[in-house]
């Protein structure tokens, strides 16, 4: 690590593996922003990191507004430091056989998804160039390799994996890694949110799930931080462009 404690900002991280990696970056020294689209929801995440003595913001965007997130990369420099590590973690869900999507549920995913991993990782970049040392992990996912009621989540999944591989092409030059993970099925909130949509009891989801993963068990938001952690450390920096499944098991 640099003398200055690296600067990392994790989106969609009031919650769930957001939660958890901005958590896991700030015990590996980094001074950390959550982002999520409620500045208020940050407080407990924030909080958590302040209570295992590291140093964390709190900051409110919609990672789909261009004036937003350039607002809170701005505020984030000032306040924080220089940010040169970036995890484009925020998401939604809005699932719907293809007949029964809505224009909506398609742009909103998108939106949040792919625009906003752009967006973040734009306005990131110049920080990581001028230090001529970056490292941004996308989050993909399982479903990109397809699921039935998710062609708006999956095609933004699949979509940010060719993002992770052309950002890797073009910032590699510049000292800058990229990469992807791809988590299988992790206990969250969406998950559970998920569960209760299907109506399907989520203790019987998590033990049908862990029945089908090889390791037999589900995946807990730490698991994919810690790999997010090795992913953006030193220990790292010949890892670029790749597509890492968290998933117990090998996928395509």
């Amino acid at each position: 690590m640099s003398e200055e404690p690296r600067v990392a900002i994790v989106t969609g991280a009031a919650r769930g593996i957001g939660a958890a990696t901005a958590r896991r970056l700030a015990a590996d020294g980094m001074a950390v922003a959550v982002v999520d689209i409620d500045e208020s929801a940050t407080k407990e995440t924030v909080d958590a990191i302040g209570s295992a003595g590291g140093r964390a913001l709190g900051v409110g965007a919609d990672v789909s507004d261009r004036a937003q997130v350039e607002a809170a990369v701005e505020r984030i420099a000032a306040e924080l430091g220089a940010p040169t590590v970036l995890v484009n973690n925020a998401g939604v869900l809005r699932d719907n056989l293809l007949f029964k999507m809505t224009e909506g549920d398609w742009d909103t995913v998108m939106g949040v998804h792919l625009r906003g991993a752009f967006l973040f990782s734009q306005a990131a970049q110049k920080h990581m160039v001028e230090a001529k040392w970056g490292r941004i992990v996308n989050l993909s996912s399982t479903s990109a390799l397809g699921n039935r009621g998710q062609a708006n989540y999956s095609a933004a999944k699949a979509g940010l994996q060719g993002f992770t591989k052309t950002l890797a092409i073009e910032l590699g030059p510049f000292g800058v890694t990229v990469n992807a993970v791809a988590p299988g099925f992790i206990v969250t909130d969406m998950t559970a949110a998920t569960a209760a949509r299907m109506k399907v009891d989520f203790d019987d989801l998590k033990k049908h799930a862990a029945a089908e993963i090889p390791v037999r068990r589900p995946g807990r938001p730490e698991d994919v931080a810690h790999t997010i952690s090795f992913l953006v450390g030193e220990g790292a920096s010949f890892v670029s462009g790749q597509v890492i499944y968290v998933a117990g098991g090998p996928k395509d």
